[in-house]
């Protein structure tokens, strides 16, 4: 079954996030077996505490155990890195149907 990863992140300073965490973690992506669905600022909360203005990231793995080994790889690691400072980030991992584009 399909895993997502999804992200909100409050960032601080987007020029900065965009040039040096963003780029890298795309990169990465596709390399352990993930594509992007949805990467966009600007979500408007409609309920709860999710952070308003808040950027999100849905990302699709072919399973749990996959997107696990992206996370905690070293590789990635080192991305992460690349935003300390710059974002306030939640993640979410959860299984899910196979979800087709329109």
């Amino acid at each position: 079954m399909p895993a997502y990863l999804i992200v909100t992140a409050q960032i601080h300073d987007r020029e900065a996030f965009l040039a040096r965490y963003a780029v890298a973690a795309a990169d990465l992506i596709p390399q352990f077996g993930g594509e992007y669905l949805l990467r966009g600022p600007g979500a408007e909360v409609m309920e709860g505490g999710w952070g308003e203005g808040a950027s999100m990231v849905i990302s699709k793995w072919p399973d749990r155990e996959t997107a696990r080994r992206f996370w905690t790889s070293p590789e990635y690691t080192e991305v992460k890195k690349l935003r300390e400072g710059l974002a306030d980030v939640r993640v979410l991992l959860i299984d899910g149907p196979d979800l087709v584009a329109a």
